[in-house]
């Protein structure tokens, strides 16, 4: 007897929830970094290494098992990878130590790389091909999902007599129904394809025919990432030391005032071409970081937090802009791989320079350390912006037809989607 499958529609929204809930988890240790760092008795240094190593198992999942959906399928890869965030959900409830927290960590960022690459290639499958939402809701979901989760685990450190037990329990019971659910309900949106080994060799793939967009993108893609790897490891250190709030809800309001309107980004330029979306996200995202180096240097938390407001919603219009461009005509067999280069990139910029920012505070102080770090994705994110406009004057080569249905151009879509069916 056939099991009972969700239909397309509902498939490609529980894909986009799990998604939220898988981010979501990443998310809610970062307002508990504190937390830990005065029970276990460590610094700036060892929380960066902390929020490093998930970053940097993320980054060998994705490597190794980035393009595996393509292969078996995007079903098992999604259950086994909830599974695996459950475990490590469970390895936070019991950390006694800093060797639990970096194994909890490395746990949950092999669990998150190996559901990314998935999931989106998922999103782009089962999305509608008159209406195609699949990279508004790839860009989308890292803001609303890593804000919910730091927001929350704030408000559980606030005000919950036992947060970790309260946080990481019900995060356990979530992942493992969830995982449940994706392997009895979920379609299976990609067919099964020869080398599944080859596929198991560490390597990032950027099919030949998005390599030039790729190049195009990527100082957008690190840029963006970058500032929200800084907010997540040390955005509540730089409210409590630079601006004397020592609550945990104020460092949660600043990564949601970055990541929420992160979403707002995404929606508000989701319907322009993807080129003027990344361009007015790239500049934005530059007026919002200098806005941050100013409120450092004059003292002010509420002009901190317009800019982490600014910043986020030129983060989200940055990255729909960016995705839209890279995906474009992508064949459905190399989704999965494209996507998993896509984030490899941006996980590299979310966590090597927020390590080094960990190293830099402990030597020149944490606020002149974020000073000189938004320098540094401001000429990333107008370096962008540059290379736009030069790959904008080159004359357009029209891409291959792209292999199905689901590859249909429909130019008539005004979505900054639209180009990747």
């Amino acid at each position: 007897m056939p099991r009972p499958q969700l239909p397309r529609p509902a498939a490609f929204w529980t894909v986009a929830v799990l998604l939220v809930l898988m981010l979501g988890a990443s998310g809610v240790p970062s307002p508990l970094y504190r937390v830990y760092a005065e029970e276990f008795g460590f610094g700036s240094g060892t929380l960066t290494v902390v929020f490093a190593v998930y970053a940097f198992a993320l980054l060998a999942s994705l490597l190794v098992v980035g393009a595996l959906s393509d292969h078996v399928g995007r079903r098992p890869v999604l259950a086994a990878a909830l599974v695996l965030e459950a475990v490590s959900m469970v390895m936070f409830l019991v950390a006694d130590g800093v060797g639990w927290l970096l194994a909890a960590r490395v746990a949950q960022g092999l669990a998150t790389g190996a559901f990314t690459g998935a999931v989106g290639a998922a999103l782009l499958d089962l999305q509608r091909v008159e209406r195609p939402l699949g990279p508004l809701v790839n860009a989308a979901a890292p803001g609303l999902g890593l804000s919910l989760g730091a927001v929350g685990a704030g408000l559980a450190v606030e005000f919950l007599p036992s947060p970790t037990d309260w946080v990481f329990g019900l995060l356990t019971v979530l992942c493992l129904v969830a995982a449940v659910g994706v392997w009895v309900s979920l379609p299976e949106s990609s067919p099964r394809r020869a080398g599944t080994a080859a596929s198991l060799v560490p390597s990032v793939h950027v099919p030949a025919s998005q390599r030039r967009a790729f190049v195009v993108v990527l100082p957008c893609l690190v840029a963006t990432w970058a500032l929200g790897g800084l907010y997540l490891s040390l955005g509540p250190s730089l409210v409590a030391d630079v601006f004397d709030r020592q609550d945990h809800v104020s460092g949660s309001l600043l990564i949601l005032a970055l990541n929420g309107t992160a979403v707002v980004g995404s929606l508000s330029l989701g319907r322009v071409s993807p080129t003027r979306g990344m361009v007015v996200g790239a500049l934005s995202f530059v007026v919002g970081v200098l806005t941050t180096i100013t409120a450092l240097a004059v003292g002010s938390l509420a002009l901190l937090f317009v800019a982490a407001v600014v910043s986020g919603f030129g983060f989200g219009g940055a990255f729909l802009g960016a995705m839209a461009t890279v995906t474009a005509g992508v064949d459905p067999g190399e989704r999965g791989a494209l996507l998993a280069a896509v984030f490899t990139a941006s996980y590299l910029g979310f966590s090597l320079p927020s390590i080094a920012a960990g190293i830099a505070a402990g030597h020149i102080g944490l606020e002149r350390t974020a000073q000189l770090y938004g320098a540094f994705v401001i000429v990333l994110a107008l370096s962008a912006v540059a290379g736009l406009a030069v790959r904008s004057r080159r004359p357009a080569v029209a891409p291959a037809p792209a292999v199905g249905p689901a590859a249909a151009p429909r130019p008539s879509c005004p979505n900054a989607a639209a180009a990747v069916e």
